[in-house]
């Protein structure tokens, strides 16, 4: 039998295919067992190779399972390539699954139906996204999986969008980098062809950094050179993490910490916004419901640097979040998610207080594309955040649940619970979450006929 080194590297290699991960995942999860107990933290915002990661979705369920976590979500941008194989991993280790994506949407026509004040609010503020104003990031979550065909086709034109507009955008980091005696970008053997896009993934900014840092260490020196290199020929102001990362020797993770240092210092000179490939935000809204998923807007707030190092410090919509998140109900948004490790607790307590306001979901999540990242989420298990992992498992029995019947869904306007209150309904689906048995196929239609059906 194979040492577990070697099994973890087949089961993180992109390049193999998902029934063989899984069939590798399944030799490690049995000489791990299943968990000893619960945790009381989760992560529902999990990227993977299938957008941009390190991690497969079944090397993404073993580093989550790693990490202590109860529950981990797959969230791919523009993609769900990732889900039937994030469930099927998380099921060996033991834990709890969730899947959906995340994609970016249009307010612009949204905008026009409100009062010129609130208009203006929507289109002219920087809200949730680094790079565009009148477009947002959601994500759309806990989806069930007979909608995969679904979801599939209302991606399909998005990802493909998407795909040119990368190509057009490395035209012009190749206008820049070829100047400077650096290789040029070739689209389809250094993006594509490390992309998951002929399998349903898709091509992003991250690829395209990636090749562009590629391009630079193929003729600069790590360490002081690079640095220098940066700040000299592409005037990059560069934070003292970045550049203690930057210089560090025998670094593993130079490409993605490069990548990180391009994101927020060099992106702005090639990106193109991503007009063509961003739906309206109703529309969004409507196909998650319609699926029986949960749309949810995705909350950012003023930092200083990110935890990542690749975003500069900003403000969004901190300065009009009374004013916004009501907005966000009109539109149709019945939750809202958040990385509680970005923001300070002042911030976080006074959007709780928003949602429970406009009776709207929370769920949390920590945005995770590079091996630097915890895949842990320690404030879970503080008294002000212990309703995020009710959230969490409520998610799990929704998205099981909606498997059978989408009136089963949390929101289902059929739902026999419609009439709860939404903490309690939570709650109440939280317990059925957390009382399926993965290992018994019929604990799910129990638990449904047991706590939905009653009247």
């Amino acid at each position: 039998m194979n040492e577990p080194g070697e099994l973890e590297k087949i089961i993180n290699d992109a390049k193999n295919e998902p029934v063989l991960r899984l069939e590798v995942l399944a030799q490690l999860a049995g000489t791990m067992g299943r968990p000893a107990a619960r945790s009381g933290e989760s992560n529902n915002h999990i990227h993977t190779c299938y957008s941009f990661s390190p991690y497969t979705p079944s090397g993404a369920a073993l580093a989550a399972r790693r990490a202590g976590l109860d529950v981990a979500g797959s969230v791919d941008h523009d993609s769900y390539a990732a889900a039937s194989e994030m469930r099927a991993a998380c099921a060996l280790l033991g834990i709890g699954v969730v899947t959906g994506f995340e994609l970016r949407v249009s307010l612009s026509e949204a905008a026009q139906s409100f009062p010129e004040k609130t208009s203006l609010m929507l289109t002219t503020h920087k809200l949730n996204n680094p790079d565009s104003i009148g477009i947002i990031y959601m994500t759309i979550q806990a989806i069930p999986a007979p909608a995969i065909k679904e979801v599939e086709a209302f991606l399909a034109p998005i990802r493909a969008a998407r795909y040119q507009r990368s190509a057009r955008m490395a035209e012009l980091a190749n206008k820049i980098l070829f100047p400077l005696g650096l290789p040029e970008i070739d689209f389809q053997k250094d993006m594509v062809a490390n992309s998951k896009y002929a399998e349903g993934g898709t091509i992003t900014e991250r690829h395209l950094l990636a090749a562009v840092s590629r391009s630079i260490l193929s003729q600069v020196e790590p360490g002081l050179q690079l640095i220098k290199w940066l700040e000299e020929k592409l005037n990059i102001v560069l934070s003292n993490s970045q550049k203690r990362n930057l210089s560090e020797s025998q670094n593993p993770y130079l490409v993605y910490d490069l990548l990180g240092a391009l994101k927020s210092g060099f992106l702005d000179r090639i990106f193109i916004q991503p007009t063509e490939e961003c739906v309206d935000v109703r529309d969004a809204i409507s196909f998650a419901k319609k699926i029986g998923a949960i749309p949810a807007y995705a909350y950012l707030g003023d930092v200083d640097e990110s935890p990542t190092g690749d975003k500069k410090a900003q403000k969004f919509e901190d300065e009009i979040l009374d004013e916004l998140i009501p907005v966000l109900k009109e539109l149709g948004f019945p939750a809202i998610t958040y990385m509680p490790p970005r923001n300070t607790k002042e911030q976080l307590l006074r959007l709780q207080r928003l949602c429970r306001r406009y009776d709207l979901m929370e769920i949390s999540g920590v945005d995770i594309n590079q091996p630097r990242q915890s895949f842990r989420c320690p404030e879970l298990g503080l008294p002000e955040f212990r309703h995020l992992d009710d959230a969490t498992w409520a998610m799990v029995a929704h998205e099981a649940l909606s498997g059978l019947d989408r009136r089963f869904g949390l929101f289902s306007a059929e739902n026999s619970l419609v009439k709860m209150p939404l903490a309690e309904r939570i709650r109440r689906y939280a317990s059925i979450g957390r009382a399926i048995d993965i290992a018994e196929p019929g604990s799910l239609k129990k638990q449904a006929e047991l706590s939905l059906l009653e009247k």
